[in-house]
């Protein structure tokens, strides 16, 4: 899907094509965003701002993506957006404006916040998994590669199922947020054939290493994605796992 077999995590209403392009020399792929699609979203994110949330709120947000992702053209890494929708229509719109500039279109099944889970997005979806697959189904449509955001420490949430989920719906990756619970990844990675980027406390060798360990096919970095030591040493690890694995 993209190497070096490390990305950048997106953090909400910070990561832009800018965001993206000043250390976009250490990894393979950006997850720009998160961008709320529908008006039940965008209201979310306005009552998020109204306590000091950063969001991004264009007045289009389809042609705020396919915006960010032209200013990527000439990039080395493959973008990917995370968009959150409680609707399909935009969904499908930001997933054709994603496969044509052969990015990643991210559903947010992740978001946390409880205006966001209110309006029927973000964490919402993994209690509600016919719905993520309808999200998944109506992307993986249009042509795009679609990966899907989660979190780990969801009460009544199986992740295995989700990822079985996804798969079936035609997803092509899973970007697990591990919270404390590492080892879910390895879950994950045995449950389906998705390629399984693992996000949570990467910031060095240690912390990348023990994901591929799990079977990570890849590593994310969030809080310290603006951090080019940080982002060197966990692209040297994952380029050194790779090519151990290669000679296997």
């Amino acid at each position: 899907m993209f190497r070096p077999r490390v990305a950048l995590a997106s953090l909400s209403g910070q990561s832009d094509a800018a965001w993206a392009r000043s250390v976009g020399e250490h990894v393979g792929c950006a997850f720009l965003g998160g961008i709320a699609l529908d008006e039940p979203t965008c209201e979310a994110a306005r009552r998020m701002v109204d306590r000091d949330r950063e969001e991004f709120l264009p007045g289009d947000p389809v042609a705020f993506v396919d915006e960010q992702l032209a200013a990527l053209a000439d990039a080395s890494l493959r973008p990917a957006f995370n968009v959150r929708s409680a609707s399909l229509g935009p969904v499908e719109r930001a997933a054709r404006v994603c496969a044509r500039h052969d990015a990643v279109l991210e559903l947010n099944a992740h978001c946390r916040q409880a205006e966001m889970c209110a309006a029927g997005a973000g964490q919402s979806l993994l209690a509600d998994p016919e719905r993520l697959a309808e999200q998944v189904a109506a992307a993986s449509d249009a042509g795009a590669t679609v990966s899907v955001k989660v979190r780990t420490e969801v009460d009544g949430v199986d992740l295995t199922e989700i990822a079985r989920t996804v798969e079936s719906a035609g997803g092509d990756a899973i970007h697990v947020d591990s919270m404390d619970s590492e080892a879910v990844v390895g879950d994950v990675v045995e449950a389906t054939d998705l390629f399984v980027i693992a996000n949570n406390g990467v910031r060095d060798r240690a912390t990348a290493t023990e994901y591929f360990e799990y079977g990570a096919d890849a590593v994310s970095v969030g809080r310290a994605s603006d951090d080019p030591e940080v982002l060197r040493a966990v692209r040297e690890t994952a380029d050194d796992w790779l090519a151990r694995e290669a000679v296997r």
